[in-house]
């Protein structure tokens, strides 16, 4: 006698547990799908993504790198890019501004010192244009 897929399902729930929440239900599930990336994944790994999805839901992406702190995108399995809100960017790499030369400059117990400077011609070459 041939069971379907939803008869096996039923027999095999732990008692008390929706079906949906079932751990036996969970591995038939993944068992029974063929790409990886429709697994949800738990809560506790909410901030890793699958690059489909990435790229299928790019505007959540952003919102939840934003509100939730760094999401890692996945590439076969592999984690390989992870995206941050510019902010935390920011923070990490430090901007660049010139600010921070300028203060070390400031600090330097050489400013006081004067350099004379000679004004030089250089030499002009011929360039044939």
């Amino acid at each position: 006698m041939a069971l379907s897929r939803s008869a096996i399902r039923i027999r095999f729930v732990a008692p008390g547990l929706p079906v949906s929440e079932s751990p036996v239900a969970r591995i038939l599930v993944s068992m029974t799908r063929t790409r990886q990336s429709r697994i949800r994944a738990p809560a506790s790994r909410a901030a890793r993504w699958a690059l489909q999805d990435a790229k299928a839901r790019f505007s959540e992406l952003v919102r939840k790198a934003k509100t939730e702190g760094p999401q890692r995108i996945t590439v076969h399995g592999r984690e390989e890019v992870v995206i941050v809100s510019l902010e935390e960017f920011r923070r990490v790499k430090g901007d660049p501004t010139g600010q921070a030369l300028v203060q070390v400059l400031q600090e330097s117990p050489l400013r006081d010192v004067k350099v004379k400077r000679r004004p030089m011609r250089a030499r002009v070459r011929n360039v044939a244009l």
